[in-house]
């Protein structure tokens, strides 16, 4: 039985390509592939819609009947908001099935492919395993660990700078770059900020730029400085506080529709963060980007809760200015934290440099708290 990378390739492209969001489904690509043609295509739909081999299933018709599928990610053989994908599969007469890699979820994790061979699928892992690994880290990072996958957001000067010492940064990149940030965001399931970035910007967080909905704003503010009359609350708001937040600024927040969590602080003046993504992860939000300012990006670094590197760069040189990262002085490089599967993408005179963030140690455990914690106290 030999499988055919092209047809893996072309689900991973689906995938790539979907604007709108599934967490906290993983979104999946498949192929349905008859006498070396692709007879149907799918992704996976809108939480509690079809998953992406039911999609194509439909999308072949009569012509799955002894077919080949390629899926990027095992299919699920447990009920959830849909029946399992397994029982499509096998109800459709598919003949073969290459699942791209395993699913991590304990429901799954092999009783998919052992469904389908029980049932008499012929059944094989890969092609393009790693790929296909790669593209289901967040959807990993959720199921194992419990908490958000996170994505920070950079736009810098090529001297690492995020704004003039007096906090002037509209627009240090162009529009090419500020259309593809909102495209970050429609893919998001959450976009996250500091206090400090909400009292100095004002922004609104939202997509306007591109296809797609607006996520979900969360704000760090452990002692509730946000204003009531702030672009970014509403019905879709999560501002995250301490619990020795005052009462009546908690009330002021809540009117606005906004949700108001307690978590614990950091022993610094923040809060502690992987408590805060592990109750986003509670709360179904898989995918979260991070558009702070250099302490926020640090305690981010420092807590090793950042799993992602989107930098966008611009041909400009500010000299003295805010820096992106807030970070304890190095005493060696073996200290200095890396990207991995770096990807260097044009957008008309800047460039994005996107990139897997990969720590000098291993991964910290989930109450390790943040040695960067005042980012958000005046």
């Amino acid at each position: 039985m030999t499988a055919e990378p092209r047809f893996m390739a072309r689900a991973l492209e689906l995938r790539a390509a979907a604007t709108h969001r599934t967490s906290p489904n993983p979104l999946v690509g498949c192929v349905v592939v008859r006498e070396g043609r692709i007879v149907g295509e799918g992704v996976t739909q809108r939480t509690g819609h079809a998953h992406a081999e039911v999609m194509a299933i439909l999308a072949a018709g009569e012509a799955a009947r002894g077919a080949d599928v390629y899926v990027t990610l095992e299919p699920c053989c447990h009920h959830g908001r849909t029946p399992p994908c397994t029982d499509a599969l096998i109800a459709a007469g598919v003949a073969r099935v290459f699942a791209g890699v395993v699913d991590p979820n304990p429901l799954v994790a092999g009783r998919g492919m052992k469904q389908l061979a029980d049932a008499g699928v012929e059944t094989a892992w890969g092609p393009l395993s790693s790929d296909c690994a790669r593209a289901i880290a967040p959807f990993e990072r959720f199921i194992l660990d419990r908490r958000s996958w996170v994505t920070l957001k950079v736009a810098t000067s090529l001297d690492g700078r995020i704004a003039t010492p007096s906090g002037e940064s509209k627009w240090l990149t162009g529009p090419a770059a500020r259309a593809d940030v909102h495209a970050l965001r429609a893919r998001a399931d959450a976009v996250l900020v500091g206090a400090a970035t909400v009292l100095a910007d004002d922004p609104s967080l939202t997509v306007r730029e591109a296809p797609g909905n607006d996520p979900v704003r969360v704000v760090l503010d452990p002692l509730l400085r946000t204003p009531s009359t702030a672009k970014v609350l509403g019905p879709l708001a999560i501002v995250f506080c301490r619990a020795e937040a005052e009462v009546h600024r908690r009330d002021a927040i809540a009117e606005s529709g906004a949700r108001v969590e307690n978590v614990p602080g950091d022993g610094f003046g923040g809060l502690h963060l992987p408590s805060v993504l592990e109750r986003l992860a509670a709360l179904g939000h898989v995918l979260v980007v991070v558009e702070g300012g250099g302490r926020l990006h640090g305690a981010l670094l420092e807590a090793r809760c950042a799993d992602e590197l989107c930098q966008y760069v611009a041909p400009v040189i500010i000299g003295e200015g805010r820096p992106a990262f807030a970070l304890k002085t190095l005493t060696s490089l073996t200290s200095a934290v890396r990207l991995d599967d770096v990807e260097f993408t044009a957008l008309a005179e800047d460039v994005r440099i996107r990139g897997r963030i990969r720590y000098p140690s291993p991964q910290c455990s989930p109450d390790s708290s943040s040695a960067v914690g005042s980012f958000f106290v005046a």
